[in-house]
């Protein structure tokens, strides 16, 4: 095997058998009805194997693809092993199938093993670090080569017919600096083989635990210039570059910094790089989605697909304009996240002082219009929850569903710690003057309440009051609404007998309780925001009563699970929301756990025993997994929360 830049290579077969060779090209015949019988397509050995075409394969022996073909029969409750070895040329070995072959992977086990042992969490059962092991091999399994260069694919290949050209008005079409050639986290190597970028956020966070240089540098890829549009929005993903996805990198760079090393060791460097771009990153968001100018952002999508009444990321059917819940908290959730980020850094250069101000306010901004405009903003005081709104001829409308969109605003929470704020002078002077100056916008939020534990003073940054984060907590720990067995529910379960109904220009259009596979055309119907469990936003909001907890303590309980009588701080509501997504793994007496829904396979088959599918996303009511079965993207977090729970037991 021989490449220009990567050099020449030995691939061995233990049994011999029949070699065939074909080239990485479109099938231009059954493409675009052109014969080229010299042509040598990608799908060649699908129609040599299953078709018989002899002459679909080339005759040389040479080509780009090239594949083993056996025949072999495998007896009943028997197995059949094949053996390959790829080697250098300058390390080939005489034999490449004695002894050393099976000692190889002998050594390689060993070292996983001991790699393993220094990374996962000591008082984990050996079920729990199969479980995690597993989910950190899928993710480096996924790991992917992937070459996109919009421009070419615009003015389309050389050698093929030209593409029209409504394609240059087309999607993607204002992103021709896109050029992707690196390797890249996809959601899923199998099913989606392509990267979404606020997939690949969440991928970061145990990446960081495995491989914190590479979840750096993705980080740092994503929001280089032959990534970020000039106008400073992210790419999505191929198939719409351009579609509005929740702006969580700055969460994920803030986590993979402090995960990656011990205070003390992080890397300021990668802080930095990552903070200058993520600046411009927030300015489009400001400039582009918050269409009134008032603090209330309408991202669109923003990824939850079909959560919604609308389809969000087209316009709207009435024409009017959605304020959106989670769009302003993702905002609000963006700007605790950067002042963070900027009061870390300013600890070393004080020239990060003034943005530490600018967030801190942009932030109350974003909160007391959340809370406060038009009357009580995005918040309903009869129900006790956040829900979007449409504004129509200056009045606003609630659209009462009760979904994560409602549960967002409790992400957005940054604990400002007094001893840090006391070296920073500039930062110090500015916040105290704006506290005494916008006492207007205080009445609503809890970022002038300070607590004192031990010998620390905090301040807390939070949309939701204490009374409204009861209140919120209320609905989301009700296993009547949002908490499942497994998890908090996307839509809550009150919805199933009493679907949200919205008639426009005659047509009616319902949200209703659909725990498992969408009932919705929405994105073609293949995912499912009404209803089921989704670990990214779990995990984000076990994240954040854990913030919570920092700040109010022991003494500010919530029952859990509502109307149980029982009383448990944050911390511990944090830690039962990880135990129930935790239960959609751990196996039973007999072998069997919640995600394999009524297949006994992976319990009861001593070959597929132990082996763990990480789902998409969970049926908000059995746990049975939903979606692409080999999502070890997002749902790989299960490995952190795994760990978590074993640190706290």
């Amino acid at each position: 095997l021989a490449h220009e830049s990567l050099g020449t290579f030995h691939f061995a077969v233990e049994r011999e058998t029949e070699l065939l060779f074909t080239e990485n090209e479109t099938n231009a015949e059954r493409m675009f009805g052109m014969v080229d019988p010299e042509h040598h397509a990608k799908d060649a050995f699908e129609d040599y194997i299953i078709r018989g075409r002899k002459e679909a394969v080339n005759p040389e022996q040479a080509g780009t693809k090239a594949a083993p073909y056996y025949r072999l029969d495998v007896p009943a409750r028997g197995e059949v092993q094949l053996r390959f070895r790829l080697s250098s040329t300058d390390s080939v070995p005489e034999q490449p199938f004695d002894s050393g072959f099976d000692a190889t992977f002998a050594a390689r086990i060993a070292e996983a093993d001991a790699f393993y042992d220094t990374v996962l969490e000591n008082k984990m059962s050996a079920g729990e670090k199969l479980i995690a092991r597993q989910a950190y091999a899928g993710l480096l399994w996924s790991r992917q080569f992937y070459h996109f260069a919009v421009r070419d694919w615009l003015e389309g290949d050389p050698t093929q017919p030209r593409p029209a050209e409504s394609r240059w008005q087309g999607r993607n079409s204002e992103w021709q600096h896109l050029y992707n050639r690196d390797v890249v986290s996809m959601p899923d190597t199998w099913e989606y083989p392509w990267y979404a970028s606020w997939d690949l956020a969440f991928h970061m966070i145990p990446f960081a635990q495995i491989d914190p240089a590479f979840a750096k540098e993705q980080m740092v890829l994503f929001h280089r210039e032959w990534y970020m549009n000039p106008s400073g929005q992210t790419p999505a993903y191929e198939f719409a570059f351009s579609d509005v996805n929740p702006p969580v990198h700055a969460w994920a760079c803030w986590r993979i910094y402090k995960i990656s090393a011990p205070r003390g060791q992080r890397d300021r460097v990668f802080l930095a790089r990552v903070f200058q771009k993520l600046l411009i990153n927030f300015t489009w968001w400001v400039n582009r989605k918050d269409v009134t100018g008032k603090q209330v952002f309408s991202g669109g999508f923003l990824g939850l697909d079909n959560v919604g009444v609308f389809d969000r990321s087209q316009p709207l059917p009435t024409g009017q304009i959605l304020e959106q819940a989670d769009g302003t908290a993702w905002m609000a959730f963006y700007c605790g996240t950067m002042l963070s980020m900027a009061l870390e850094l300013a600890s070393d250069d004080p020239g990060y002082e003034d943005i530490a101000s600018k967030f801190f306010e942009h932030f109350v901004y974003i909160a007391d219009a959340m809370n406060t405009i038009g009357g009580d903003g995005l918040w309903n005081e009869a129900d006790g929850f956040y829900y979007d709104q449409l504004l129509m001829e200056g009045r606003s409308h609630a659209f009462k569903i009760r979904s994560i969109v409602g549960i967002i605003p409790l992400f957005a929470v940054e604990i400002l710690e007094e001893h840090v704020i006391a070296k920073l002078p500039a930062f110090r002077k500015r916040m105290q003057w704006f506290l005494v100056n916008r006492r207007d916008m205080k009445s609503q939020i809890s970022y002038m309440e300070t607590t004192k534990h031990g010998d620390h003073k905090h301040r807390l940054l939070a949309i939701p009051s204490r009374d409204r984060l009861t209140r919120v907590l209320r609905t989301v720990l009700d296993e009547n609404e949002f908490l499942s067995p497994y998890g908090i529910r996307s839509l809550s379960k009150i919805h199933d007998k009493h679907p949200y109904v919205l008639r426009v220009d005659g047509e009616e259009r319902r949200v209703a309780y659909e725990p498992g596979e969408s009932h919705s055309g929405l994105f073609g119907g293949n995912s499912n925001w009404r209803g089921p469990i989704w670990f990214p936003m779990n995990y984000l909001l076990i994240e954040s009563l854990e913030r919570y907890f920092h700040f109010f303590g022991e003494e500010f309980k919530v029952e859990c699970p509502t109307g149980s009588g029982v009383m448990k701080n944050l911390q511990e509501v944090a830690y039962e929301l990880n135990t129930r997504l935790g239960r959609l793994f751990l196996p039973d007496k007999t072998g069997w756990s919640p995600w394999q829904g009524e297949l006994r396979l992976f319990a009861d088959n001593p070959h597929w025993r132990d082996l763990t599918c990480f789902y998409e996303y969970f049926h908000g009511d059995t746990g049975r997994g939903c979606g692409a079965s080999h999502q070890t993207g997002w749902t790989a977090l299960i490995a952190r929360c795994l760990e978590d729970m074993a640190w706290q037991r």
